[in-house]
């Protein structure tokens, strides 16, 4: 019988997991006062369902896909598992390493794997045409490709008499593992590591074999947070002490957890940060946690309360829809969704060709690209609802992308991120820009075109040259430094516009071939999913909403602007009218550029 991989997963990544009724990020509905973002694909409570081993299967493709997931799985008997496909003539071609040096090239087959029957003995060769997604480390992260090939050639010949079934005998010399297999075989989960305030914290994605025994994953989650934070955010967050390392296994005596550290300086204050970070990073424990400090108990935390007491992110409003219509912001009325009114004082609500307003605290955060002419100025205002004073950008530009606000703690010190030109800056209160580095080899050349900016304020995304990457953002006295971006592999091409999804989720548009498309993908670039497959015109703006459902507006909720404006769930054009408060001598035109307010 033919075996298939099932994603399963895929659907999880669209599961309606509000904010409102969802403070758990990666994990199913289980409610916590609403203090956490939008839930999202997989979870550390995975399936514990096993890679597959050889098979007598006779298909030489259906026998490469098994391969391909056989080393999924705790990375102990990675090994062992693969090598029941081999030959025992071709056993070389994969020389064993310990397990902590473990690593999985994952890849995404761009199609079927094509066979050819070489002689009438039966060998075969087998191509796979691949695209390079990461490669997943011991400690569960999904760093960059390291790898550049495209397409891997298998020879396969009959089984060793008294057997069925295929062998490899000739393959690439590194252990492959299909992002099919990444989504079946692992549980995806958030740890969360301190901002350089150490006043927010900053999620980090991995993966946890199915396999691994509950018993097993606190200890998992404990070693990934001493062992640090992904290569790709370290440079934008703060690691636990330096010599913080688990003495031995976390244990369990019913609903209560030890875990023994060693911690150089252990101060309350440093427990205190660990214990947060610890409650988050273990959202399926309700019970109490012991941190015991070289075997003395110096904390009791009860992990419900620690993440009431410590939320996430601050608790958001419920999101408003806006557009332009005729050069002026105004809102959109949609089903039963609420309805505002513009914060922006009527003056400066003019000739507006796209905006961003925030919230923060009791001030509303409002940037408005303005059209004079041929070029384009960024006004910026700050203040009670409604902001009646802006400030102009000291220079005009020929194009302004859509600005952005990073939710920063910092609330004396607003910041934003927009792009202008092909150039990336940074705008402040009063609307002074400046640009902003981009350090490190970015291996794709060209100009920056599109930033967005996840709800925590310290990652963003970023389209250079046509392609897709993440970063790590800081925040220091109002300046903005940005670390070394991430390439993130898609099917897309000629990439136009991006925003965060959820927590750990971007959606994007971009080129599926001929056609102008919309696809959503995890903060990795593993879990890549199609939403429109055609939008008919090439996407130019892109708005999310990231934190979930809030009242009656549904989760992972996006509008775009395509010619027309349009939203999903389900997908539709958004018609004029939909649009509030338009002046009985208003121009008539098409909504366009629409974004939410939270």
């Amino acid at each position: 019988m033919r075996r298939r991989l099932v994603t399963v997963l895929l659907a999880g990544a669209l599961l309606p997991v509000g904010l409102a009724g969802c403070g758990i990020p990666d994990q199913t509905e289980v409610q916590v006062d609403g203090r956490g973002p939008a839930g999202e694909s997989g979870s550390l409570n995975g399936s514990g369902s096993q890679p597959p081993t050889r098979s007598a299967t006779e298909d030489p493709k259906e026998f490469i896909r098994d391969y391909l997931a056989a080393a999924a799985g705790e990375r102990e008997q990675a090994y062992d598992r693969v090598k029941q496909f081999i030959a025992n003539e071709a056993q070389g071609r994969l020389r064993k390493k310990q397990s902590s040096e473990v690593e999985l090239t994952v890849v995404r087959l761009l199609e079927s794997p094509e066979s050819r029957l070489l002689t009438n003995q039966g060998l075969w060769q087998v191509k796979v045409r691949v695209q390079q997604v990461g490669v997943l480390r011991a400690d569960g992260t999904l760093d960059a490709p390291a790898a550049r090939e495209t397409e891997y050639v298998f020879q396969l010949r009959p089984a060793d008499s008294g057997s069925q079934g295929l062998v490899i005998t000739d393959l690439p010399n590194v252990l492959l593992l299909s992002d099919e297999a990444l989504r079946q075989y692992y549980g995806t989960h958030t740890i969360y590591f301190w901002n350089s305030d150490q006043n927010r914290l900053v999620p980090d994605w991995r993966y946890l074999p199915n396999a691994v025994p509950v018993e097993r994953r606190v200890t998992e989650v404990v070693r990934w947070l001493t062992g640090g934070p992904s290569e790709w955010l370290a440079p934008g967050v703060t690691k636990v002490p330096d010599g913080t390392a688990p003495i031995n296994n976390a244990t369990r005596s019913d609903d209560r957890w030890e875990v023994n550290l060693t911690m150089p300086a252990a101060s309350d204050d440093r427990l205190a940060k660990l214990a947060t970070q610890l409650a988050w990073s273990l959202p399926e424990l309700s019970g109490q946690l012991d941190l015991k400090i070289q075997n003395q108990k110096r904390r009791t935390v009860d992990l419900r309360q620690e993440r009431a007491d410590h939320p996430v992110y601050p608790t958001l409003r419920a999101p408003e829809r806006f557009c332009v219509y005729d050069g002026a912001i105004h809102p959109l009325a949609i089903a039963s969704e609420p309805v505002g009114a513009v914060p922006v004082e009527g003056d400066a609500n003019r000739n507006v060709v796209s905006a961003a307003l925030s919230r923060s605290g009791d001030q509303v955060l409002a940037a408005l690209v303005t059209r004079s002419g041929q070029q384009q100025r960024l006004l910026v205002g700050t203040g009670p609802n409604p902001v009646n004073v802006f400030n102009g950008s000291s220079h005009a530009y020929r194009s302004i992308g859509r600005p952005i606000w990073l939710r920063s703690a910092d609330v004396r010190h607003p910041s934003g991120l927009v792009v202008a030109d092909g150039t990336l800056y940074q705008f402040d209160g009063d609307a002074g820009m400046s640009r902003v580095a981009i350090p490190g080899q970015v291996p794709v050349s060209g100009s920056v075109t599109a930033v967005a900016a996840s709800l925590d304020g310290h990652r963003i995304a970023l389209i250079i040259g046509g392609a897709l990457y993440v970063a790590p953002v800081t925040v220091d006295g109002g300046e903005v430094s940005v670390g070394a971006p991430r390439p993130l592999t898609t099917r897309l091409t000629r990439l136009t516009a991006v925003d965060w999804y959820a927590e750990n989720q971007l959606v994007f548009a971009g080129s599926d071939g001929r056609l102008p498309a919309i696809y959503q993908t995890t903060v990795d670039g593993a879990g890549e999913y199609a939403l429109n497959r055609d939008t008919g015109a090439t996407v130019s703006h892109l708005a999310a909403f990231p934190g979930g459902a809030v009242g009656p507006l549904p989760s992972l909720s996006y509008m775009y602007q395509a010619t027309a404006a349009y939203r999903n769930n389900p997908i539709g054009k958004i018609e004029r009218a939909q649009v509030r408060d338009v002046a009985a001598d208003a121009k008539p035109s098409d909504p366009s550029a629409p974004f939410f307010f939270y």
